[in-house]
């Protein structure tokens, strides 16, 4: 009879940590009695790392206490809860109460739904014993248990009534739910439970595809920036380019200004020591011929004698001073000024440009969000020509990519392959085996362009990344047969596709004239034979990882031209 002889109102059975019942009870040299993982874990926190100290009396121990279950005090806590005396008094204040217990309210365990009453462990097992084979159904203790109880017919809210959505009692049905569709509370509430997991997974689903397209949103956000910046890099490049050239023809006028002027000066100073020469010698004769005393002959002779005052014209420098000087001076901040001027208002004019379409963008945004049901998906193309021309783009081939054997004409625009090489300057970005050339700029966005083709040597038409091989005869130079790359042949009887070594063969015979259709935020790239309906040949589906450029590979004796709208 250890147990009756315990004093309930002492605290050795609770854990001054977690406050509830020892479980696996340890107790550490100063005397004081834990639940193990209790003890460990206040121990195990990282304000307590190296300092192993008892909660209650702060005595520290070093090194850090070996740990094991106290048998003693686990038996005695076991015959205790056993006796079925209400140890659970010592439970947090917020745990459901037993209906029946009188002097100390204990932990439930159980709930009737017939009673609606709570019942610890014991009170749980004289209920049990009572209602024995009657349909009196225990569940784990809940709190406010009138609330499962009809308070018109104090009968338990078994039943649901879909029609007026609320718990309802089997009276109720006779009564004021006559008629309407009741089903048991069990069923209705697995059913609601499925609903509820059902539109939990698909509101995470839909947290998970936003997060994913935000995701491709900044990547086609940051691509399409870098296309942007390299094709204003390259107008700049060209910009400069030509401002330079302007700086050497201007150098080269007042250059020649200057040679003209100065081979006059210089032709006039190879004169001056022929003269001087001159007139030392006919010095020399008149001072010999002074020495003689006929006065006669000095006569006759003297008359051989000149002396001309020559007067040099020293060659005008106004005109040149003022080709230097004035027209330089003020034609040059002029054209400063104006190519300032043209700068600053095509400046304002694409950031005008910028801000319509940002608005029309929110716009779009909030049209769209009204109206979710006719929503467009991003992915989705055009159906009609009329459509695919609201992308498109006047693309220009690159001559700095282009193959030796490329012949260009039409403005650049027209390429063929030649039996001869032309002669190209050496460039990093020169296709040197196959005869293939890239456009200037790169794409990263909806864009779309055709092209016209003839010749019996065939054409390839495809897209390609920027840094794709250049230099050899391998297929990691070969348009449409590497992973960096795509493209598709078209030859009088055969039209495929090709991506990395693999060949698809195109839906339908290609014409002359084929229109390209680039989604790279939905990651399509279509080929189309171009009609009054556009006919699809072939479609890929990817991601795009970087910007990519239209390439044409061009067969010899081929011919291809890129239209212009």
């Amino acid at each position: 009879m250890a147990a009756t002889t315990i004093s309930i109102e002492q605290d050795q059975f609770c854990c001054s940590v977690c406050l509830e019942v020892l479980r696996d009870p340890v107790t550490i040299p100063c005397g004081h009695s834990y639940c193990l993982d209790c003890i460990e874990d206040y121990w195990n926190r990282a304000k307590q790392k190296g300092q192993y100290s008892c909660p209650q009396c702060r005595q520290e121990f070093h090194p850090r206490p070996l740990l094991s279950r106290n048998t003693v005090l686990g038996e005695v806590v076991e015959t205790f809860l056993r006796s079925g005396f209400p140890a659970q008094h010592l439970t947090k204040a917020e745990e459901v109460k037993c209906s029946v217990c009188t002097v100390r309210k204990t932990k439930a365990v159980k709930s009737c739904l017939v009673c609606s009453e709570s019942y610890c462990a014991a009170h749980a097992r004289v209920h049990e014993e009572r209602f024995h084979g009657k349909p009196h159904k225990l569940i784990p203790a809940v709190d406010q248990l009138r609330e499962k109880v009809c308070p018109h017919h104090d009968k338990s809210l078994r039943l649901y009534c879909r029609t007026d959505q609320q718990c309802v009692c089997s009276q109720c049905v006779k009564e004021t739910h006559k008629g309407h569709d009741v089903v048991p509370a069990v069923d209705e509430r697995a059913a609601q439970q499925k609903k509820l997991q059902e539109a939990s997974l698909k509101s995470v689903q839909k947290l998970k595809d936003t997060e994913k397209e935000l995701r491709y949103v900044v990547r086609y956000i940051k691509h399409s920036t870098e296309a942007a910046v390299e094709e204003s890099e390259r107008v700049f490049d060209k910009l400069i380019r030509s401002i330079e050239k302007q700086s050497s023809e201007v150098k080269e006028v007042i250059r020649v200004q200057e040679r003209a002027a100065v081979s006059q000066a210089e032709e006039l100073l190879e004169k001056i020591p022929r003269d001087i020469i001159e007139l030392r010698r006919a010095g020399a004769e008149l001072e010999k011929i002074s020495r003689t005393e006929d006065h006669v002959g000095f006569l006759q002779k003297c008359k051989s004698l000149h002396f001309p005052a020559k007067t040099v014209e020293i060659p005008s420098t106004d005109a040149l001073q003022y080709m230097m000087y004035k027209t330089m001076r003020g034609a040059l901040p002029d054209l400063k000024d104006s190519l300032d001027e043209t700068l600053q208002r095509e400046f304002n004019r694409i950031s005008d440009k910028v801000i319509s379409l940002k608005e029309t963008s929110n716009q779009n945004k909030s049209e769209k969000t009204k109206a979710k049901d006719t929503e467009i998906p991003y992915n989705s193309e055009p159906k009609k020509r009329a459509d695919f021309l609201q992308y498109y783009n006047d693309i220009t081939l690159d001559p700095n990519t282009a193959n030796p054997y490329l012949s260009f004409s039409d403005g650049g625009r027209r390429v063929t392959t030649r039996l001869e090489p032309q002669p190209y300057p050496d460039h990093p970005h020169r296709f040197t085996s196959w005869a293939q050339v890239l456009c200037r700029a790169g794409m990263a966005g909806r864009c779309y362009w055709e092209v016209e083709w003839a010749g019996n040597g065939g054409v390839s038409i495809g897209v390609c990344y920027k840094n794709m091989g250049r230099s050899g005869a391998g297929s990691d130079c070969k348009l449409g047969h590497n992973s960096k790359s795509w493209s598709l042949d078209c030859s009088n009887s055969v039209c495929s596709c090709q991506h990395n070594k693999e060949s698809v063969a195109a839906g339908a015979p290609c014409g002359s004239r084929i229109g390209v259709f680039l989604d790279f935020r939905g990651g399509t790239l279509s080929f189309y034979k171009v009609s009054d309906t556009m006919v699809l040949l072939h479609r890929v589906k990817t991601t795009f990882t970087q910007p990519v450029y239209p390439g044409f590979w061009v067969g010899l004796s081929s011919t291809l031209r890129l239209c212009s709208l």
